[in-house]
């Protein structure tokens, strides 16, 4: 198992944000999780990647309160619930945040050169760049342009980039498809359905779409009130009548 998640629990002061969750892909999945606004999904994504115990060291001693933080983590057969972000992110696990977040006065070149960091070879750079510039190709036509005057859609697309100028193992994309048009959504979907089918690479998804997920998704999860309601083929989540109507409101 690529990434195995147990009994996580996640708390904020007296708000417990996700309770005792249980989660697992296997290399070469492309697995989704979906659940209402509030559900926990973005707390999920940021515990696995290091980030809640990221934010958790900041605050401690601060008036803004403790968090609380419970269960295991473990990647490619390591536990790295101990470990900081850029800890994971060497290993392979990359978390691509909502909301798209480009550095908006640097060049979409920059931007995706920004995500090699860890990248000491120029000519390995050189052809990460040009894989996503072969995913992506809008981004080469801007390779000059500033991100921050790039459409929503190219935003998208310039963060998933960026994230795979990291070379990841396991890519976390967080909520992509938040205010993007129908026809970009399918788009945007298509490529991601090709980093996983095409470079390899496990993909776990953080979506609102749900026909968009289950449609991509081998296997989904569902998130409710902090809690894994259903779990399993997305074919078999979309054929039960419970899971329907009382957690995808369809």
């Amino acid at each position: 198992m690529l990434l195995e998640v147990n009994r996580l629990t996640v708390s904020y002061d007296t708000a417990t944000i996700l309770s005792e969750v249980d989660l697992e892909v296997e290399k070469g999945e492309l697995v989704s999780l979906v659940g209402p606004n509030g559900a926990g999904k973005t707390t999920l994504l940021r515990a696995i990647t290091g980030l809640v115990r990221w934010e958790r060291a900041a605050l401690r001693g601060t008036r803004y309160g403790d968090i609380l933080l419970q269960g295991t983590v473990s990647f490619a057969g390591e536990r790295i619930d101990h470990l900081p972000p850029h800890l994971i992110v060497r290993r392979g696990l990359v978390h691509c945040p909502e909301r798209r977040r480009p550095f908006p006065e640097m060049t979409v070149t920059e931007n995706l050169r920004a995500g090699a960091y860890l990248c000491r070879d120029r000519q390995e750079e050189k052809r990460r760049l040009e894989g996503v510039y072969h995913l992506f190709p809008v981004l080469r036509e801007r390779s000059g342009q500033l991100a921050g005057t790039l459409s929503g859609g190219e935003q998208q697309m310039l963060a998933i980039g960026r994230a795979l100028m990291l070379k990841p193992v396991l890519l976390c994309i967080d909520e992509p498809s938040t205010g993007l048009a129908p026809r970009v959504k399918q788009s945007l979907f298509d490529r991601i359905r090709e980093i996983r089918r095409d470079l390899g690479i496990t993909v776990l998804l953080v979506e609102q779409d749900v026909a968009l997920a289950f449609a991509l998704a081998q296997r989904s999860y569902i998130l409710s009130h902090g809690r894994v309601v259903a779990e399993g083929p997305s074919e078999e989540l979309l054929r039960d009548e419970r899971v329907r109507k009382s957690y995808l409101g369809l």
